[in-house]
């Protein structure tokens, strides 16, 4: 059973690696672009936000997977289901992630943007250098929750029949009429949840010669 369980687990981890390696730096992205002088597209932006988190994640899990064909005609390849969740899951916490970090980007004094210029840096060596580290530690915290809230999330790719260790685990307590695969799931998630905090407790204090 276990072993099993494992199996699925490494689909588990690789939707979360996935989703935290397209959405965190995408999320960067999409706030800037949230925040621009340029308003058309600061109100693009501001609707793809709104539709991300105003709509539940399975159904934008669903539409990747099954849109091509149903809009389109388009028969996609068996690995289309994972590409498709990849997808839904990036674009979704890059949504979340980007309202985290634009809190955090405008919380930084404008003095410090103006110190900046007179000491001759551009635009990108000032938020690269001197904004994105203190943007990074102020919001660690909230960034945490939603990685966490990840973990769980990814349960959701059961819904493309990606099996997934919550998939693993409702198939396994189908055949064996128990409750002991949701429970050792349950522990698994627990357990990979308290490694990603420790991990992110380890990077606050190494964040922490940025004081406010």
């Amino acid at each position: 059973m276990l072993e099993i369980l494992f199996s699925g687990f490494l689909f588990t981890a690789q939707i979360f690696i996935t989703t935290l390696i397209g959405a965190l730096p995408l999320g960067v992205i999409v706030a800037l672009c949230r925040m621009s002088k340029f308003k058309p597209l600061a109100l693009i932006t501001r609707g793809y936000i709104s539709i991300m988190r105003g709509t539940p994640l399975m159904l934008q899990l669903m539409a990747w997977a099954y849109g091509p064909y149903y809009l389109f005609g388009l028969s996609m390849g068996a690995d289309w289901k994972f590409v498709a969740c990849s997808i839904g899951f990036i674009l979704n916490y890059a949504a979340y992630f980007a309202e985290i970090y634009r809190s955090g980007i405008q919380s930084i004094p404008k003095g410090q943007y103006e110190a900046a210029s007179v000491l001759g840096y551009t635009r990108a060596q000032t938020f690269m250098k001197i904004v994105l580290p203190q943007v990074i530690k102020r919001i660690l915290p909230a960034m945490g929750n939603e990685i966490i809230t990840l973990v769980k999330d990814t349960s959701l790719a059961f819904v493309l029949g990606i099996m997934e260790m919550f998939s693993q685990a409702k198939a396994l307590a189908s055949s064996q009429v128990s409750m002991l695969p949701y429970l050792l799931a349950g522990a698994i998630y627990w357990v990979f949840n308290l490694v990603v905090e420790m991990a992110l407790v380890r990077i606050e204090k190494k964040l922490s010669y940025y004081h406010d």
